[in-house]
């Protein structure tokens, strides 16, 4: 039922975009997601950004894809009563984490204001008092153990402005403390968050054994006790115990660690986990806990997967100050004997700021990544995204459509072209691949049904696939895995045929008791905005951008003069990619890899930073840093230009921190600030910075041009 459509009015408009007031008093959470989704699932929408406290959207759309006119009509269509618009949201959104630290943080300051204003002094002091003692233990704590950090600088800047009775700067120093307490709080929050939604994904169909055939079932009419089968590339889709096969299961979802473990009979296997080589039928444990988010959750907080280097970086040098910090307090007293002039060291420190502008620099660059349906999973990521050097590109699903189609079947040795590609389709149709859909979808175009008459199915990882079908091996693949491994013939007196193959397409070869049976022409065009990708790729930093692909020599040369790469590799097999990001690494380059496939999985994980495409193969999203929506390429260029900002932003932040406050100690020592002045600048600097980081790393007009 789709319900009644929204109401609503438009109050400001502009090219491009569109601000509207729906006539909700406010929207729910779930509501606000579903309008949110629904306008992103159209093509030509870059942004929508839905409050539900006002029942405001503001939308983007590109005028030269999509029509103002469209626009309206997609939201006079839209209903919150529609079922189908429920299904678009995913199953965690981010947005109910968000509204709680925005209102942790808003609620902070109010506190902060209340205070000053309408509590009596008295009062405020007991309050300052009460709130020092968490900081003093924490610094003492850090004493125990040896260690001179940030903690105690803290601690003692406090203490000592309580025991001068100077209650309003020990009070607005920990305010600032908390303030960072919370935003870094929610930045890694919202990194454990992003990366574990990546890896929730949703798994419609399953393969269940029934009387020693693979039948295809919906995920949601499993029930505890049945029996499941899962190929290599796919996602685990819940907890059970092996009864049969034998795998390499990664688990980089639940511990972080890239190294697939083995698992055969016997062994427990988690949702949420991926095949990488091999088979295995595991009894259903645990139908419920499908997603297994919170599980995923709790162990990526446990494990280092998201920490950033970048935050580090502020956290140690904020440390490494502190005893400089002491130091210089100390000459200063036994130099001057004013014990004012001391103070005034440790008053402006350089933590607060530090400590402050990291998280904000980096949540905020996070937000405006998702904006463009980038996701990135902690902010180490974006920092090796500005510092690559070398960018890798798997050619089919990335540089080319995500949604190749066949364009002829050719059968060989007389046999039946609907029954070739009947067969085809029947094997294919177990693995997550984009050749093998369009084989599939051909066949459903065609309306041939086929029964699952095949037994045991082995994929091939960059190869193909190998069963028997009445006693009788079928193979289907690439022409290295078909001809040069399997050894095919081509039926005598069809050679010429066989060379007369367009070198246009792309080909799948399947073979029957070790003759060719059929060839099927596939096509897989470019994407139309790839050489200006390319381009624009260049332009923005890299120094070398490299295209590799399993198809033959002709077909990747073709590729390659057309979108402009600086070098090409054909008939790679997967270990041959990761080999060559491994290279390039021990020259000393920073390598971005981007891919789609199974087969792209080892080298997305040896590469820097590794983006997959939210359409590819489930391994690649699980095992890939950052997911790009795969609508339109230009979303590299986004990425790019937005971890260059960030890195530029806070090497800004840095130098203002140090020399601001560095200033400050200088005309505090000379007597030229007196101790409440410096600590109000110093407060006040530390506060405008973090307001700073929070705005937009493109400009408006930039973000148009590479979006």
């Amino acid at each position: 039922m789709s319900g009644r459509s929204i109401n609503f009015k438009i109050v400001h408009e502009i090219k491009g975009r569109m601000r509207i007031s729906l006539f909700e008093k406010r929207l729910t959470l779930k509501q606000a997601d579903m309008l949110q989704y629904y306008l992103l699932s159209k093509k030509g929408i870059l942004t929508a950004k839905i409050y539900e406290r006002t029942a405001d959207a503001a939308i983007e759309y590109r005028p030269d894809v999509v029509s103002r006119a469209d626009v309206l009509a997609w939201l006079h269509g839209f209903s919150f009563q529609d079922e189908k618009n429920l299904e678009l949201i995913p199953e965690h959104t981010g947005r109910e984490l968000n509204i709680q630290y925005k209102e942790k943080l808003v609620g902070h300051v109010l506190v902060r204001c209340a205070t000053r204003l309408l509590l009596p002094a008295p009062l405020r002091r007991l309050k300052a008092v009460w709130n020092a003692v968490r900081f003093i233990k924490m610094g003492i704590r850090c004493l125990a153990k040896g260690r001179l950090e940030v903690p105690v600088l803290d601690a003692a800047a406090i203490g000592v402005s309580l025991l001068r009775g100077d209650y309003d700067t020990a009070s607005s120093v920990m305010f600032l403390l908390k303030t960072g307490e919370l935003l870094e709080e929610w930045t890694h929050k919202k990194s454990v968050d992003d990366l574990a939604r990546s890896m929730c994904l949703n798994v419609d169909k399953v393969w269940l054994i029934r009387d020693g055939k693979q039948i295809q079932a919906a995920a949601s009419s499993v029930c505890e006790g049945d029996v499941i089968c899962v190929q290599a590339g796919s996602m685990i889709p819940m907890d059970g115990v092996v009864v049969a096969g034998e795998a390499m299961v990664n688990q980089a979802s639940l511990t972080g660690e890239a190294i697939p473990v083995k698992r055969a009979a016997g062994a427990y296997v988690y949702a949420g986990t991926v095949l990488e080589e091999g088979e295995l039928s595991f009894c259903v444990k645990k139908a419920a806990g499908a997603t297994r988010y919170e599980k995923i959750i709790q162990m990526i907080e446990e494990s280092e997967k998201i920490k950033s280097s970048l935050e580090s970086h502020a956290e140690h040098l904020a440390d490494r100050l502190v005893p400089f910090s002491f130091l210089g307090t100390g000459l200063t007293y036994l130099l001057t004997r004013n014990i004012t002039k001391a103070i005034s060291i440790l008053m402006v420190d350089f933590s607060c700021a530090l400590k402050l502008a990291m998280p904000l620099s980096v949540l905020s660059a996070m937000r405006e990544c998702s904006q463009y349906q980038v996701t990135v999973k902690g902010g180490k990521f974006l920092e090796a995204a500005a510092a690559a050097q070398t960018l890798v590109f798997d050619k089919t699903g990335t540089l080319t459509k995500s949604q190749p189609s066949v364009r002829e079947v050719i059968p060989f040795g007389g046999r039946d072209r609907k029954e070739m590609l009947r067969l085809a389709a029947c094997l294919e149709e177990h693995f997550p691949h984009s050749m093998a859909n369009a084989v599939v979808m051909q066949a459903k175009k065609e309306q041939l049904r086929h029964e699952e008459l095949h037994s045991k199915v082995e994929y091939i990882v960059a190869h193909g696939i190998s069963s028997y079908v009445a006693e009788e091996k079928v193979v289907i693949g690439s022409y290295h895995f078909v001809f040069e491994d399997e050894g095919v013939k081509i039926p005598k007196g069809e050679e010429e045929r066989f060379d007369a193959l367009s070198p246009e397409y792309s080909y799948l070869y399947m073979a029957i008791s070790g003759v060719l049976a059929a060839v099927i022409g596939i096509e897989d065009p470019l994407r139309p905005e790839a050489a200006s990708v390319i381009r624009a790729l260049k332009e923005s930093g890299f120094e070398k951008i490299v295209m590799m692909t399993g198809d033959s020599e002709k077909t990747a040369r073709a590729v390659a003069e057309k979108v402009g790469v600086d070098e090409y590799y054909a008939e790679v097999l997967p270990e041959d990619k990761a080999s060559f990001v491994k290279k390039e690494k021990q020259a000393g380059r920073v390598v971005m890899m981007v891919g789609d496939g199974i087969n792209d999985s080892p080298a997305l994980s040896e590469a820097d930073v590794g983006i997959s495409i939210r359409e590819g193969a489930q391994i690649a999203r699980t095992i890939s840093d950052i997911t790009i929506s795969g609508d339109d390429l230009f979303k590299l260029v986004t990425l790019k230009r937005l971890s260059c900002a960030l890195m530029k932003r806070i090497h800004g932040n840095y130098r203002f921190v140090m020399s601001f406050n560095t200033m400050l100690i200088l005309l505090g020592l000379a007597g030229v600030l007196p101790l409440s002045t410096s600590a109000f600048l110093h407060n006040g600097s530390t506060l405008a910075l973090g307001m700073k980081s929070m705005t937009p790393l493109l400009p408006e007009e930039e973000k148009r041009t590479v979006v």
